[in-house]
């Protein structure tokens, strides 16, 4: 597991405590990019918790990025987010 992925995991887990949570890396897709070159990461997180239970869709992806936190500054260029509470990922 890269340090990214290890950074990103530690921080959603600590904020969120989800129940399920997969983190892709997809900055090989993106070679030559502007933000590749800069150094930041393209992933791809899915993610089931509790917390997103009654938020709307924006409000699960602000609180992502709130976990996230600086990295989303350096670390991660481009974040693709699935945000479900455990009763939409059972349907």
């Amino acid at each position: 597991m890269s340090d990214r992925i290890a950074m990103i995991r530690q921080r959603l887990t600590d904020k969120l405590s989800p129940s399920s949570l997969e983190i892709i890396d997809d900055s090989h897709k993106h070679v030559g990019h502007a933000g590749a070159a800069g150094g930041g990461g393209h992933f791809t997180v899915n993610i089931i918790a509790a917390v997103f239970t009654g938020k709307s869709l924006i409000e699960r992806h602000r609180a992502i990025y709130d976990a996230l936190g600086d990295a989303m500054e350096s670390e991660i260029h481009a974040l693709s987010i699935k945000a479900k509470t455990q009763a939409e990922a059972d349907s």
